[in-house]
């Protein structure tokens, strides 16, 4: 194929919304130079495959897909077959001897030569692998491609980690904490609502560390404030906040800023100040008890999202213990849970008192089964109230209506099931009275004359 104006590229993303983005930047790369896209691998010329890493499942599954996708340069038209993201970028030898089928590895800060690259690769013929160091931010490009219904988008604010927590391999993938520019930020983000975003939903490794590496101090709230001055954005959401690093005044301004959802994900991971400290997390059970009971203690509602970690080593059944009890008393409103995966090259690997892998996972079950007696016993609470609903869709089988409130992410939380007398326009607020309640979501009316 001569023209690359004929050829098509599929794509496959894999992992966290912060690898979405990455995906994002790659095809906007690949659109303006004039190649088009196809979700059907059995007609691209080209599959990017965007890998994760972080844990050996992730792992397991990205080889998967590189595996099952290499059969389409059998079946199919690809030509060239691209792997890219955390799994070339610290085991790009490994990967390399053990598959073969793969045309191009790409290193993660090498996203915006690789209409290059591919081009390179069709004229020699040969297999190119790169790597880069994890040293440039993320460029700004305008009218980003966004693979996210079009009244949400993600922004990535910053790349990398400076926390070192001892079961974690995003430092060793990702790099040293590097944020970005704010002003860069602002017109992206500006950007991301002409092109019909609603929702911003502000991500990173830490996005609570925001602004301490290019500006001295953290400047999240900052960025924030210039954030709601762009006109038809409505909401603006924060994931992935550190504990030590949130503020009174973060707080205080998800209370009072209308654009700032009441809403923030904390990955907690444990309240064992033993294995707080074993993991290198920068918090005590004390500070987080503190921080959990002033946000349940204002004024307007705050959803807290956050994960927890089992069998870390040296979790002993006290240990277990005084997490299933720290849940089970304040009743966090989403709440996901992982067994610890043993990493190699990450300190705690070495760590004596693995948990055996049949005891990790009881303790999830447990956990599992806690949880959700707790959600539907905070879902409760708003059987009555009358919530601001962005409409995404409808529920054919349900014969319903649904969305999100301000209390719930997308693909990650629950939803809002509602009824509607006329029709209405996907991306909007409405309101919702909720009248009870269906598993883990809500179900409601939309308020008429709203």
């Amino acid at each position: 194929m001569d023209s690359k104006e004929k050829m098509k590229v599929g794509v496959v993303s894999l992992g966290c919304d912060k690898n979405r983005v990455d995906t994002e930047l790659m095809l906007t790369f690949m659109r303006d130079a004039g190649y088009t896209f196809t979700a059907d691998a059995g007609e691209a010329d080209i599959i990017i495959i965007n890998t994760c890493g972080f844990i050996s499942r992730a792992r397991k599954e990205s080889i998967d897909t590189i595996v099952e996708m290499s059969e389409y340069k059998k079946l199919g038209t690809c030509k060239k077959l691209v792997v890219t993201g955390c799994m070339p970028q610290l085991w790009i030898k490994e990967m390399r001897e053990e598959l073969p089928e793969v045309d191009i590895f790409l290193g993660i800060d090498q996203y915006p030569n690789i209409v290059k690259i591919i081009e390179d690769s069709f004229k020699s013929k040969q297999t190119k692998t790169i790597k880069a160091g994890s040293s440039d931010t993320i460029p700004y490009i305008q009218d980003r491609v966004v693979t996210t219904p079009n009244h949400y988008a993600y922004l990535k604010i910053s790349d990398g980690c400076d926390n070192f927590c001892t079961f974690c391999t995003i430092p060793y993938i990702r790099g040293r904490y590097r944020s970005r520019n704010m002003e860069v930020l602002f017109h992206e983000a500006s950007d991301l609502v002409r092109g019909g975003a609603r929702e911003i939903i502000l991500i990173a490794q830490d996005i609570t560390r925001y602004g301490t590496d290019i500006y001295g101090e953290p400047k999240l709230i900052e960025l924030i404030r210039e954030l709601s001055k762009i006109e038809k954005l409505e909401w603006i959401r924060l994931l992935y906040c550190y504990p030590e690093a949130i503020t009174h005044d973060l707080i205080a301004e998800m209370q009072t800023n209308p654009k700032l959802c009441n809403y923030v994900d904390i990955p907690l991971q444990h309240v064992s100040d033993k294995l707080l400290k074993a993991m290198n997390r920068h918090t005590s059970k004390a500070e987080i008890v503190s921080l959990i009971e002033e946000m349940q203690k204002q004024k307007k509602f705050i959803a807290i999202r956050t994960t927890f970690m089992v069998g870390f080593p040296g979790e002993t059944e006290e240990d277990f213990k005084e997490l299933y009890d720290f849940i089970k008393q304040y009743k966090l409103t989403h709440v996901g849970f992982f067994a610890y995966s043993r990493e190699d090259g990450t300190p705690s690997a070495k760590m004596p008192n693995q948990v055996p892998e049949k005891v990790k996972q009881k303790r999830l079950v447990e956990l599992v089964k806690l949880q959700k007696k707790i959600t539907a016993e905070n879902n409760k609470k708003f059987v009555g109230q009358t919530l601001d609903v962005c409409y995404e869709g409808i529920d054919y089988n349900a014969a319903m209506m649904f969305g999100r409130s301000e209390y719930q992410s997308p693909e990650i939380d629950s939803i809002v099931y509602f009824k509607a007398k006329s029709s209405l326009n996907v991306g909007e607020v409405y309101k919702v009275k909720i009248k009870k309640v269906r598993g883990y979501d809500l179900v409601g009316e939309q308020v008429e004359g709203e």
